[in-house]
């Protein structure tokens, strides 16, 4: 087997395992309780942003660091927003928390989530 022919394999189940990633549960949060949940997609339909959405996290970042850019669409904060969950007592659950929006999908590709190191997790956090 080539070098080239690993690639693309080894690309096509990785394509295949970025298809799957909605059926991520929502671990602890209660069901419907985030904005993104009453949506039918998101800033680009849903296949868009299982695909390229850190795409998107790095334009934007990109925006942010070398041009001051500070309001846009694709922006982070906009994200946690959106995707961060209520639990039973209506606070937002961390979206990087065990089981919730982007910590599952995350653990699920066995991709590291660094943006939390520096950036809130829930809406208006601080």
């Amino acid at each position: 087997m080539t070098r080239k022919s690993s690639i693309s394999i080894l690309a096509g189940m990785l394509l295949g395992l970025m298809s799957v990633l909605g059926s991520v549960q929502a671990g602890d949060a209660v069901e419907g309780s985030a904005k993104a949940d009453k949506l039918d997609q998101c800033v680009a339909p849903t296949p868009d942003m299982r695909r390229n959405h850190f795409e998107m996290i790095k334009h934007q970042r990109d925006l942010t660091v070398h041009h001051g850019v500070r309001k846009t669409d694709d922006s982070l904060a906009k994200c946690v927003d959106c995707h961060a969950r209520k639990d039973a007592a209506g606070a937002a659950v961390p979206v990087d928390s065990e089981g919730q929006f982007c910590a599952g999908c995350h653990e699920y590709a066995a991709v590291s989530i660094a943006c939390f190191s520096c950036h809130t997790a829930v809406p208006g956090g601080k």
